[in-house]
């Protein structure tokens, strides 16, 4: 039986919780105005899935993909939340079995080669065969919770830039990882690797329905970032 632990995943992170919390309403509309670009339902969503997480941890950066987007269009924004500002405005990559240039179907199914929605928090860097990257952790239970199993990564990769998408009709796809230009990849990695959400979107009714992070934010969740304790250092893989 999973007991609630807000205050012992605080400890286990090394962190104290926030002493006030900006009002949901607040955050996503400044957030809004810093990403106008951005469709402002998705960025409320992404608010309301942070106000969960943090309830058991601080977040310095939330990182949003909208993958009802083309991927020929910038779908991927990270914002600084104690500025309000936008850092980030990039493309991002689905995986190979999610759709063509628009994603469609989404798995948290080892093997899938599809990607995942719902809410992450970063867990740690490492160097592996697709270079420096950043490890996952799902906190939709039956949605993402695989990602770290699947090996569910932020990485840089060649076939994610403005080129190759005028090229092809699209960008090229990954085993489901949120893939991103190789020349902005180290910079974003590092902004975002400590005390950081992201958020998957797509207008998934099922998903929608039954997310743990944007329904009642119960025990699945903190058992989630529980599982994450002390976010591991830079490793080296081959």
């Amino acid at each position: 039986m999973v007991r609630r632990v807000l205050p012992v995943v605080a400890l286990l992170l090394g962190l104290a919780p926030a002493s006030h919390a900006t009002a949901p309403g607040d955050l996503a509309s400044a957030l809004v105005r810093a990403a106008p670009a951005a469709d402002p339902r998705v960025i409320t969503l992404a608010t309301r899935a942070l106000q969960c997480v943090q309830k058991a941890m601080p977040a310095r950066t939330l990182s949003v993909i909208d993958y009802s987007r083309p991927s020929t269009q910038p779908r991927l924004w990270v914002f600084d939340l104690a500025h309000r500002t936008l850092l980030f405005k990039e493309l991002v990559a689905h995986g190979r079995n999610s759709g063509d240039n628009l994603a469609s179907h989404f798995s948290n199914a080892p093997g899938s080669l599809m990607s995942s929605l719902g809410t992450f928090v970063t867990d740690g860097t490492y160097v592996g065969h697709n270079g420096y990257s950043l490890r996952l952790k799902g906190l939709d239970e039956g949605f993402n919770d695989n990602a770290e199993s699947r090996a569910i990564v932020i990485h840089g990769a060649s076939y994610v830039s403005p080129l190759f998408a005028s090229s092809e009709g699209r960008l090229g796809r990954s085993w489901g990882c949120p893939a991103v230009r190789r020349g902005v990849a180290k910079r974003l990695i590092d902004t975002i690797k400590d005390r950081s959400v992201v958020f998957a979107y797509y207008p998934d009714p099922r998903w929608l329905k039954q997310s743990s992070t944007l329904g009642d934010c119960g025990t699945e969740v903190t058992a989630g970032l529980e599982r994450a304790t002390v976010p591991r250092r830079t490793l080296l893989s081959p």
